[in-house]
């Protein structure tokens, strides 16, 4: 095989391959939820955040936890963020991976936030990691399955380009739609009190259920091979706005808890 030949290959596979399932939302969606969040903090959390973030805003921390993973320091947080579990079982009646998985870091960022005797490196570092993984909870394919990678291994056309089910649901969507991250903050549905009370209730394990509902739906939204484009994105892109706002409104529920 030629060295011409060979080139082409080793494009066509990358084409196809998509990300790993640690990826989720891509920057745009992970900060337009850290700005929606932010515009429903109370005054005394978003003081507390502001001072204790030196300034720096939930969307700028947003893509935090992206960023640290090539730093073989941070490599055991990877886990933390997705979680794969039997669609037809509750979370726990398998044995959860002993890595960690979204919910245990979830957990663990707010329980050390809680904690008075955590130093304000802890907080700060755990702030930015909690403000990722609500926007990973999010992506319904984070809470997919395990044997595809949430959707990783399902190989799609995104218009003419190779691509897969969760590049799609991360970025591909969000991308296309051309937005930035302030312009979809700012453009989030008008909802009253009643309907941002209702999207507060539950748990975060209630949350992991809602998103694992969801990804059951995705998962039936398109074959292997299939071409998505403009169809796809009119019935599905709603559906993705609506994940972005409700982790944002959550996010400031966790947040106003703890600071405010």
């Amino acid at each position: 095989m030629n060295l011409y030949y060979k080139l082409v290959l080793l494009l066509s596979l990358i084409s196809i391959q998509g990300f790993s399932s640690e990826y989720d939302w891509g920057k745009t969606g992970h900060r337009a939820t850290g700005q929606i969040a932010d515009n429903h903090l109370s005054k005394k959390a978003k003081k507390n955040i502001t001072q204790l973030l030196n300034g720096e805003g939930l969307a700028f921390v947003s893509t935090y936890a992206d960023e640290i993973k090539s730093d073989e320091n941070y490599r055991k947080y990877g886990p933390w963020h997705y979680v794969n579990f039997p669609f037809d079982k509750k979370y726990g009646e398998e044995t959860p991976s002993e890595n960690g998985d979204l919910i245990k870091g979830i957990t663990q960022c707010i329980n050390v936030l809680k904690d008075e005797k955590s130093t304000n490196e802890d907080k700060v570092f755990y702030l930015k990691m909690l403000v990722h993984f609500i926007g990973d909870l999010h992506q319904p394919l984070h809470v997919g399955r395990g044997e595809d990678k949430g959707g990783n291994d399902i190989q799609v056309r995104w218009f003419k380009d190779g691509s897969n089910l969760h590049r799609v649901w991360d970025s591909e969507m969000i991308d296309y739609y051309g937005m930035s991250y302030s312009e979809l903050a700012m453009n989030t549905t008008q909802l009253s009190k009643l309907q941002i009370d209702a999207i507060k209730t539950g748990t975060v394990l209630d949350w992991v259920y809602e998103s694992q509902a969801l990804a059951k739906k995705v998962y039936t939204s398109a074959n292997v091979g299939e071409k998505l484009g403009y169809k796809y994105m009119y019935y599905n892109f709603p559906i993705l706005r609506s994940q972005l706002q409700k982790g944002g409104i959550r996010l400031a529920k966790i947040l106003n808890e703890i600071f405010g």
